[in-house]
């Protein structure tokens, strides 16, 4: 049993009451629903728990709870939680998909998460939540692919949805979440992956930093006393042993060292330009004690250069070549068009805002990229040869009009017009950066009149980028770099799957299952043709409005293959009507039946002349 009978010692209040009909669980559902729409977890919980109370059979409780624990930050409890509502109701496709979503959160259980996604969207594959369920597990690996093809299919079956369009966007942007270090399937803790990763990151920091000042070190001594200048490289050598050492205890989990290496290719790169810095040290220190001391560090030869300069300066031409590969990855304009939909369906969506913001500075920054050399070129740094210097200012200025063709291409192309001021007037920085785009690409096609002055807009716009990047560094809020994306959780105007009432079975209609004597269980054959059986009898009907059938092989077979069929009976009160059962059929071998769980309830009228009667 989930633990959501657990007394928080408190009475929460809530802007929505509770119910009039006190003893009845479904209005107490209905109340927990109203409560999670106004973000108030703690009076949703308590509103499920009373519904969970009243009907401990009825899987919606749960469902809700779970959701309420899991907002409140009780992950392990809302996964319990979860688990009860799919015992309860196997067949629930809604079940199915807030335990999946409670999964996701679970560290090392993203396979059992995955596999309640796949069920869900067996069950209903007409709902979109369940495809976004697999398109955020598949994003969570960094299979951008498949995350794209579960979006679209959730867009194919609800175009408002506003995270699928959300998510859609970060797959065009080739996003990876901050942990790319760690794959969620693995079922290894991500602390333990985290920790792995954090002992190989303090080691190159603290090898680099003795190197460079190692290095430093032997060419002082190489000026003053360069006798000492091999016993210095020594002992930076034997420190950077030592480092190596004292890292390598702090590593928990070496079993996955190479998965978590193979993942993070950055930190790979880091760590092999690191491994090939220590014998750079060690040459350069045997080339600079080579040098005669009355010759000094001027004597040295060109090679030493190099390998000092690769030693010391290998890590920021990395940072340099990463921050870059990012601003180049995906294709923005693309994203800023599903943004654009999403902020067009709910302009106050934080993810979509968010994740504009961040697209757009990334705009700016490809951009720039293309400003600084062209700049240079107009403002002639460095002095051009004689035989080109006629040709830099021309070629400066048509940079500049092609410049501005992309710039009106993204305006237009992008779609967020409507939506460019608010983000604007949010993000300040962004519209001085992007103002001083629009004044750099017009002082290019005026490079011939311009000229040195092409220069300062690419400087404004690093130094705008700076100043919005380094507070938000400094207190870990969002940025404008792709560290600050996030994935979209709001479904839009449409209840989201994890919430949506389950199927009520009146006591009259529960009577006509029971005592009805032609039960009819319809599914599809093997030959994708659907068929019509009697069933033998209904052994029961639970609280939730599951039925118990007996039925032959073929139909447990067909329920094996396709778990979607439908129970009709007539009404035996009133033989003109029928009641048809639209929901999920798995065979339950303990029992020996066909557990029915439903999606849909139809009440309808047999046609026939009773009814001309009623409409002449």
């Amino acid at each position: 049993m989930a633990n959501v009978g657990i007394d928080t010692g408190e009475t929460e209040t809530s802007a929505v009451p509770p119910p009039r009909q006190t003893d009845d669980p479904r209005a107490w559902c209905a109340v927990a629903v109203a409560r999670l729409a106004q973000d108030e977890p703690g009076p949703a919980l308590e509103a499920s728990r009373q519904a969970v109370t009243l009907d401990p059979g009825g899987e919606w409780g749960y469902r809700l709870a779970s959701l309420a624990l899991e907002r409140l930050g009780r992950a392990a409890d809302a996964t319990d939680a979860a688990e009860t509502a799919v015992r309860l109701a196997p067949g629930s496709w809604a079940a199915r998909l807030r335990f999946g979503g409670a999964l996701k959160r679970m560290p090392g259980r993203w396979r059992e998460a995955w596999a309640q996604a796949r069920r869900a969207v067996r069950f209903a594959p007409e709902h979109p939540d369940p495809h976004v369920l697999i398109g955020d597990l598949s994003l969570l690996r960094g299979d951008h692919r498949r995350a794209g093809i579960a979006y679209r299919n959730a867009l194919h079956r609800d175009e408002s949805h506003v995270a699928a369009r959300v998510n859609l966007a970060l797959t065009r942007l080739r996003w990876e979440r901050p942990r790319t270090h760690h794959d969620p399937a693995w079922p290894v803790d991500p602390r333990q992956t985290a920790r792995t990763r954090r002992a190989v990151e303090v080691w190159i920091r603290r090898v680099r930093v003795l190197l460079a000042l190692a290095t430093a070190a032997t060419a002082v001594l190489t000026q003053v006393a360069s006798g000492f200048t091999v016993g210095a490289g020594a002992a930076a050598l034997l420190g950077v042993g030592l480092v190596t050492v004292l890292s390598a205890r702090r590593i928990p989990a070496w079993s996955y060292l190479p998965d978590v290496l193979a993942r993070d290719r950055w930190l790979t790169l880091s760590g092999g330009a690191v491994l090939a810095a220590v014998p750079a040290f060690a040459v350069a220190v045997f080339v600079l004690a080579a040098v005669p001391p009355a010759a000094g560090l001027t004597g040295a030869p060109a090679v030493w250069g190099g390998l000092a300069a690769f030693t010391v300066c290998h890590g920021i031409v990395i940072g340099v070549l990463r921050l870059l590969a990012g601003v180049w990855r995906g294709r923005p304009v693309a994203a800023l068009r599903d943004l654009a939909a999403a902020l067009a369906i709910d302009p106050g969506d934080r993810a979509a805002r968010r994740n504009a913001d961040v697209t757009l500075w990334g705009v700016v920054a490809r951009l720039w990229c293309f400003l600084v050399p062209l700049a240079l070129l107009a403002a002639r740094i460095p002095p051009p040869a004689p035989l080109i210097e006629r040709f830099t200012l021309p070629a400066a200025s048509a940079g500049g009009v092609v410049l501005l063709v992309a710039l009106i291409r993204i305006h237009r192309r992008g779609g967020l017009v409507p939506h460019l001021p608010a983000i604007l007037r949010a993000d300040r920085r962004l519209g001085l950066a992007c103002a001083a785009t629009l004044v750099g690409i017009v002082l290019l096609i005026a490079a011939p009149v311009a000229g040195p002055a092409a220069i300062w807009p690419p400087a404004l716009i690093l130094l705008l980028f700076l100043s919005r990047a380094a507070p938000a560094w400094w207190s870990g809020g969002p940025g404008p770099l792709r560290s600050s994306l996030i994935l979209g959780e709001s479904p839009g105007p449409r209840a989201h799957g994890e919430v949506v009432p389950a199927p009520e079975l009146r006591r009259e209609l529960r009577r006509a299952f029971i005592t009805g004597r032609d039960v009819v269980l319809s599914y599809v054959d093997a030959t994708g043709w659907p068929r019509m059986v009697a069933v033998g009898a209904v052994t029961g009907v639970g609280s939730g409005g599951e039925l118990s059938i007996i039925a032959g092989e073929e139909a447990w077979a067909a329920a094996l293959r396709d778990p979607r069929a439908a129970v009709y009976v007539s009404d035996p009160a009133d033989r003109r009507f029928w009641v048809e059962i639209r929901g999920v059929a798995l065979p339950d071998e303990e029992s020996g039946t066909l557990r029915i769980t439903p999606k849909e309830v139809v009440l309808a009228e047999r046609p026939g002349r009773h009814q001309g009667r009623g409409h002449s």
